[in-house]
C-alpha cells in the first residue's frame, strides 16, 4: 500500500513531465522548424532572386560576396546597390521554376 505522500510525489513527476512535453511540442519544436526553414531559404538564394530584408528593404540579388555570407542587392528604379548580410534576409519573394526536367 502506498502512502499519500508517495503518490503525490509520483503525480508531481508525471505532471512536470507532461508540462515539459507540451512546452516542447507547442513552443520549442515549431521554433526550431521555422529556423531550419529560414536557414534553407537563405542558403538557396541565387542571383536574380527578389528578397526582403528584416528592415523592410526590397531588392534583387545581383552579386554574392565573402563566401556566400553577404549579398549585393539592387533597389528601386535608380538601381541603387546595397551590401547586406545573409542573416538580414527575411524572405525570398521570387517564385523560381523547378530546375529539374519535367517527367514525361
Amino acid at each position: 500500500m502506498m502512502s499519500a505522500e508517495g503518490s503525490a510525489g509520483i503525480m508531481n513527476v508525471v505532471f512536470m513531465t507532461l508540462l515539459f512535453a507540451l512546452m516542447y511540442f507547442f513552443m520549442i519544436r515549431p521554433s526550431s522548424k521555422r529556423k531550419k526553414l529560414e536557414d534553407d531559404m537563405r542558403n538557396n538564394i541565387q542571383i536574380g532572386d527578389e528578397i526582403t530584408t528584416i528592415g523592410g528593404i526590397v531588392g534583387r540579388i545581383v552579386a554574392v560576396k565573402d563566401d556566400n555570407q553577404s549579398f549585393i542587392i539592387e533597389t528601386g528604379v535608380d538601381r541603387s546597390k546595397i551590401k547586406i548580410k545573409k542573416w538580414a534576409i527575411a524572405s525570398c519573394d521570387s517564385q523560381k521554376e523547378s530546375r529539374t526536367p519535367a517527367a514525361k
